[in-house]
């Protein structure tokens, strides 16, 4: 596994992502796996422990659930983060699947009052729509 965080990332970047749960993997601009966490690897290792072309394997991790998103600092583009679910212990996957679930029960809590939902979570209406739309939820859904 290659293991070369681009250089735009400094030594405290390097620890927190060390350190989480969810799996990340970054691709740099030219498809190469960049990075993996520990979590990461090992998820990859039971994908295919001998991949190094990140683009190649994107559709496999992606049926297991990651999370594609462009990698930028500044005006630059270092390539792709990919976020992999590890199974933690409630069955829960991914902070971000944590996240959709506590903003689908408190919309189901509150009737799907935003104002009052994006109250209760301590975000703004603006932060709430936002994750709406990230998670693909809509108010006819209410909560599919």
């Amino acid at each position: 596994m290659i293991d070369r965080l681009p250089n735009a990332f400094s030594p405290l970047a390097r620890a927190v992502l060390e350190s989480l749960s969810e799996g990340v993997l970054i691709i740099g601009t030219d498809g190469e796996i960049a990075y993996a966490n520990p979590a990461a690897r090992a998820v990859l290792k039971e994908v295919d422990e001998n991949e190094a072309d990140g683009r190649a394997i994107l559709p496999r991790l992606s049926r297991i659930g990651a999370r594609i998103a462009p990698l930028w600092i500044g005006g630059t583009k270092l390539g792709e983060a990919v976020y992999l679910p590890v199974p933690d212990s409630e069955g829960r996957s991914t902070l971000a699947e944590r996240e959709r679930d506590a903003i689908v029960e408190m919309l189901q809590a509150t009737g799907w009052k935003l104002t009052e939902s994006a109250r209760r979570l301590g975000i703004s209406r603006t932060t709430l729509w936002r994750r709406l739309r990230t998670y693909g939820l809509e108010r006819d859904s209410r909560g599919r």
